[in-house]
Order: C-alpha cells, then structure tokens, then sequence
C-alpha cells in the first residue's frame, strides 16, 4: 500500500475510537451553536465522500455530488462502524496507481464542474477532508464536554506540535 492510502487508512481509524466511545444521543446530538450539526452527520458524510470515489473508479469519472446521505448512519453508532469498516475495507484493497488519471465531478460554487486529477490527488484531498471535518467533530465534543484521548485528533499532520500539545 502506497503512503497516500496508508495516510487515508490512518485518518479514518481515528474514527473508531469516536464512535466506539459514543452513545447514540452523544453522536447525534444537534445542540452545538453555531452550525447545529451532529459528530454522526460529519462521520456520515466523510464515509460519503469516500463511497463516491470507491463507486467511480471502474469508470474512471468520480462524481463528489452523488452522495448516498444514508441518514441512519447519522443517527446509529454501529450503522457508522459498519459504514466506516466497509470503507477501510474497500481502502485497503484499492489496486490503481495514484498517478492514473480520472474526471472528478464536483460544485465549486458554480455548479457542477468537471476537473482532471489524478488518483492521487483524490486521495490526498480525501485525507485532508477528513481531517478538517475530525477538526469540526473535536470542537462539538469539546462543547458536549467529552474528553478525547488523542490529542491529534482533527489536526492536521503539519500543524506545529506546541500548539496542540
């Protein structure tokens, strides 16, 4: 397995310590001002993200819009361990080269825009996606007043250590 994917598997398995230690209320709870959002709703549509790359690499075009939203991994804890168990599965048996080339389908701002990447480029990008939505998931569990363990947790790989330490 190449760094790229290496560093990917690495990043989602932060994930099973958040929800092996949540209850379903923790998870799904909106009540965090300003965004109202849930830690289940961002490890929902983190896992998304990655289901749009696992469902378009036969064809070689990766549409970033077609999310599932299965909201029920939103809401349940085991939903979204199966759902997270299921990507690292399909992470670790990807084949393709990371400098093949692919179409990736996504809105800027703009609307629906195609753009040339290469698989690499998808990956890294999936990686830091993921890192800045553990940021968002950090900031609602500091606000709910749980406690994580891993103090890296939502930052980002090159963010100095004297400030998270």
């Amino acid at each position: 397995m190449n760094n790229i994917l290496q560093a990917n598997l690495k990043t989602l398995q932060k994930s099973q310590y958040i929800l092996s230690g949540l209850t379903n209320d923790q998870f799904s709870d909106t009540s965090v001002a300003p965004y109202y959002s849930s830690i289940g709703s961002h490890i929902r549509h983190v896992l998304d993200f990655y289901d749009c790359i696992f469902r378009g690499t036969n064809e070689g075009v990766v549409d970033l819009i077609a999310r599932r939203r299965n909201k029920v991994v939103e809401y349940d804890c085991q939903s979204a361990i199966q759902y997270l168990n299921e990507s690292i599965e399909k992470l670790k048996s990807v084949t393709f080269n990371m400098s093949d080339a692919l179409i990736v389908i996504d809105d800027l701002g703009l609307g629906k825009t195609m753009i040339p990447y290469t698989y690499g480029s998808l990956f890294a990008q999936a990686n830091s996606h993921t890192i800045h939505h553990y940021a968002i998931i950090n900031y609602i569990l500091e606000r709910l007043g749980i406690v994580s363990s891993d103090v890296t947790f939502g930052y980002n790989p090159s963010t100095p250590k004297p400030l998270i330490e």
